[in-house]
């Protein structure tokens, strides 16, 4: 549990800005001590084999050695940062990844679209509360665009769609001229991608819709310094503000002083994009807010530090989904649990990251059998590595599924080695426990298993039985000595009396 005055923070690796939000929670209630953002346009920097050059990756190192000063004396539970639709096609995000690391002083995490999609609601929502009104929330990044409707804190549809204000500015502004054809060019392409969501958005339906984030402010800045509304976007200012930027000919013959020098060669593309999505969903008019995927994450941030992490109920809908006997995950949880706590200072395993990670594969790792027994580990993993799972990055999704991967049969240590270098270490020893933790509720039995000391060295485990226990119970026994073997391959003692 955190105290009653802490500091969080949120860095938001967009494909367009990256975004940092400071925020102190005193007393049930969020606080904002300071904002950073650089316009870094990161996905200008993808090339056509979809890596970062040198170039856009240098500009986003020197902005997060920025935000990491600022961030310093903040503790590493309190601070999320997460990388979006560049950073998800990047081919050499991971190195990226690895150098961003170093600079910001804490972990990047990658989340799915629809995640990020989640997060966006959930900071719209608490920026412009209504417990009944049904929102749809409208987000235009530098790579994708957001979709959303829900209700409340709770979006019920979510969609992440490839288009974005960089990518489109780049595909059909690139060289700053703007003309009637290449406006209705633009707009026709971002029709085509809204084409698969358009009948079940407008089916649903909502009460009002919502524009967030740097793009749909800065179109409504704009209209509102050209004296045509404000506060709000409508399709007539929409439309006016397109025919503006066509007859101005060109983004740099654009007089508009609310669109900054660094955004005024992604604007176009953001407009082609907001008129497409009013023309597919027949929106007449859009609010705006202030609040968007930052301030998201402080949210949901603030959520798992005081026992509301929504990762705790996408796991337990999954097991119900799929079926996974609930008492046996929680003997192998309480058995996984218990050696957990005897080891975890012995191996310096973090009982927030590490602890929750072992729980959660606990619960789930018998979801593939409702596919089939044979190889239902596998089945398992591929489940969880590849569901959308509200509440998780990519990275812990991966994790998660090679831990529940790995929980029997032959150790495959050469599949460790897809797990990022910091990461490994840790999900080797939480598998060790969960494969100890199945393999002694083998039996699915009532029962109680007695008590059972375990004793860590760096590359051994002492398990401790009651005098006569392993006797009285040979299968487990034999369980054991086929799991040393396993573990001998791996150059680890598991011991046992």
């Amino acid at each position: 549990m955190t105290t009653q005055n802490d500091t969080f923070a949120a860095v938001d690796l967009g494909s367009n800005s990256f975004h940092m939000i400071v925020a102190n929670y005193v007393d049930g209630r969020l606080q904002v001590i300071d904002r950073l953002k650089d316009m870094v346009r990161l996905a200008s920097g993808l090339d056509t084999r979809r890596n970062l050059n040198a170039e856009s990756s240098e500009r986003a190192i020197q902005c997060l050695e920025r935000f990491g000063q600022r961030i310093r004396e903040i503790p590493k539970g309190n601070v999320r940062a997460v990388g979006t639709n560049t950073l998800r096609q990047a081919r050499n995000g991971r190195a990226f990844l690895a150098e961003a690391r170093k600079a910001l002083g804490h972990p990047i995490q990658i989340i799915a679209g629809r995640e990020e999609a989640r997060l966006i609601f959930l900071g719209v929502a608490h920026t412009i509360y209504h417990e009944t009104e049904q929102r749809l929330v409208v987000d235009i990044g530098g790579g994708s665009t957001e979709l959303i409707i829900g209700t409340g804190f709770h979006p019920a549809h979510l969609e992440s769609l490839y288009m974005g204000c960089v990518s489109t500015s780049e595909r059909f502004f690139a060289d700053g001229e703007i003309s009637a054809k290449r406006m209705r060019r633009a707009l026709l392409f971002a029709r085509q991608e809204l084409e698969g969501v358009e009948a079940t958005y407008r089916r649903v339906g909502w009460d009002a819709a919502i524009g967030a984030s740097g793009t749909i402010i800065a179109i409504s800045d704009s209209i509102a310094e050209c004296g045509w509304g404000k506060g709000a976007i409508t399709a007539e200012d929409l439309e006016k503000l397109r025919d503006r930027l066509v007859a101005a000919g060109n983004m740099s013959a654009l007089a508009l002083a609310s669109i900054s020098e660094r955004r005024l060669p992604v604007f176009a593309g953001g407009v082609a994009i907001l008129s497409a999505v009013f023309e597919a969903l027949k929106i007449d008019r859009m609010a705006i807010s202030d609040g968007a995927l930052r301030e998201g994450l402080l949210y949901d941030l603030i959520g798992r530090a005081h026992d509301r992490d929504v990762r705790n109920k996408t796991m337990s809908d999954l097991a119900e989904r799929y079926g996974a006997d609930p008492e046996q995950a929680k003997r192998v949880r309480a058995m996984a649990m218990d050696l957990f706590r005897q080891v975890r200072k012995s191996w310096n395993l973090d009982s927030r990251t590490d602890g929750t990670l072992l729980k959660w594969a606990a619960e789930v790792h018998e979801i593939g059998l409702s596919i089939a027994h044979a190889q239902y580990h596998r089945h398992a993993a591929y489940l969880l590595a590849n569901s959308d799972l509200p509440g998780f990055s990519r990275e812990e999704q991966f994790n998660l599924a090679m831990l529940v991967r790995l929980h029997r049969r032959r150790l495959a240590l050469e599949e460790l080695q897809q797990l990022a270098d910091p990461d490994r270490p840790a999900i080797f020893q939480l598998c060790l426990l969960l494969r100890l933790a199945v393999l002694l509720n083998r039996s699915r039995s009532l029962a109680a298993l007695p008590d059972i000391t375990a004793v860590a060295g760096e590359a051994a485990l002492d398990l401790a039985f009651p005098k006569g226990w392993l006797a009285d119970h040979p299968l487990t026994q034999t369980d054991l000595e086929s799991e040393r073997e396993f573990l001998a391959d791996a150059k680890f003692d598991l011991r046992y009396a």
